[in-house]
């Protein structure tokens, strides 16, 4: 039996808030080419996701420990859906192709993902043109404007 219990959530967090990307993740799908990708990732504030898409899959997250914004956008940055995982909304999917990111509102946040595999490294051209890459000062500015932008905004 494959189980996440509270022991692991705790440690996930503990190596979350230790790393440099201010995350980490638990796998429970034995290997990267497995079809079905199941994951907890445990998510700091501070963590940058890139604002990015999928064109294979769908993606699936659930909050096991605190909330999460989810935003969605169109093709030139302006944010079509929004989300708050764990206080408004239990469950959220992303349908392939759509450009996404994730912010992590609370320290110990761990959430679970499931997504069509194998494990595949995201492309250049799957993350958005507008959006500074993990690392450049400007990633920290953006994480901020997801934490209020209302759908409608434009954050490109």
């Amino acid at each position: 039996m494959k189980q996440i219990d509270t022991a692991t959530l705790d440690a996930l967090s503990l190596q979350a808030a230790q790393s440099p990307r201010r995350r980490a993740n638990h796998n429970l799908h034995p290997e990267l080419a497995d079809p079905i990708q199941r994951l907890a990732i445990a998510m700091e504030p501070g963590t940058y996701v890139r604002p990015h898409r999928h064109p294979h899959t769908w993606e699936l997250l659930y909050p096991l420990r605190g909330r999460f914004v989810v935003l969605h956008f169109d093709d030139a940055g302006t944010v079509i859906d929004r989300v708050v995982l764990g206080e408004g909304a239990a469950v959220v999917e992303t349908p392939a192709g759509v450009w996404h990111a994730v912010l992590s509102l609370d320290a110990g946040g761990v959430i679970f993902e499931v997504k069509h595999g194998p494990y595949t490294a995201i492309a250049a051209e799957d993350y958005t043109a507008w959006s500074p890459a993990e690392g450049e000062p400007a990633a920290q500015t953006l994480m901020a404007r997801y934490a209020s932008a209302p759908v409608g905004e434009r954050l490109a």
